[in-house]
């Protein structure tokens, strides 16, 4: 079987592409890094991928707000291209600052409907592991219920929609009995319905607001001499889900 390609594309004030390639090479895929202005000068380069991922940071310093500079170019310039590799099964993942571009570039949930991901319900920035809630079926990026444990780290990750049905709901913030919770400090951030991940209609473009690629290793979490013996981060197995559906 072909190795799927994966790119990663980083901005300036990007800050999490090193990690989240190497999370793609554990996972099985080849992997590149390139920088956006390379893509906005070839379209056409994204043609070589099978999965595009938007890694998380603070794209361009997050001046006009969480993505929106990042978000704007993207729309701008690579709106046919984007279009190309989502018509020909291209999977796309946008992580935390990723979560936010394709929110404001209209990826997620749809041009359909006017969202946005704010901030934080606290009024602070946001560190800390939570617990997650998968809902499978709906994207690759997701293919069984069990819990998910990962990091979060972010200042504007309130998930607002003019339509609360809006988008399709794949991963939720959950409380200590794993029950979808708005509480904080559960819920970093106050999203309404727990909402920590959505992904598109086909469900090959995904969104989080947590960080996958910060536990691909049972050593990074901060209890890992207490879970027991585990042979991957809970976040792996995003990535190795998105490797599988393309071979």
């Amino acid at each position: 079987m072909a190795t799927p390609r994966a790119l990663v594309l980083r901005a300036p004030g990007t800050n999490c592409n090193e990690e989240t390639a190497a999370a793609w090479e554990l996972a099985g895929a080849s992997v590149e890094t390139r920088r956006l202005g390379e893509i906005l000068e070839r379209p056409e380069a994204l043609d070589a991928y099978q999965i595009l991922t938007f890694p998380g940071g603070f794209s361009y310093g997050d001046d006009l707000g969480a993505g929106r500079i990042f978000a704007t170019r993207l729309g701008t310039v690579l709106s046919d291209a984007l279009r190309r590799f989502h018509d020909r099964g291209g999977l796309l993942l946008g992580i935390c600052n990723g979560f936010q571009i394709l929110v404001k570039a209209g990826l997620l949930p749809g041009l359909a409907s006017a969202a946005s991901l704010t901030h934080n319900a606290s009024g602070r920035f946001e560190s800390r592991w939570v617990r997650l809630l998968p809902t499978p079926g709906l994207t690759p990026f997701l293919t069984d219920s069990d819990p998910i444990e990962l990091p979060v780290a972010h200042g504007e990750g309130n998930y607002v929609a003019a339509d609360a049905s809006s988008g399709r709901v794949v991963l939720r913030y959950a409380d200590a009995s794993d029950r979808p919770t708005e509480t904080y400090p559960a819920n970093p951030n106050g999203s309404k319905d727990a909402i920590a991940g959505l992904c598109d209609a086909t469900g090959r473009i995904f969104g989080l607001m947590p960080h996958p690629e910060r536990h691909v290793d049972p050593l990074h979490h901060p209890r890992w001499t207490r879970n027991g013996p585990k042979a991957e981060g809970d976040g792996l197995r995003i990535f190795k889900n998105a490797v599988a559906a393309i071979r």
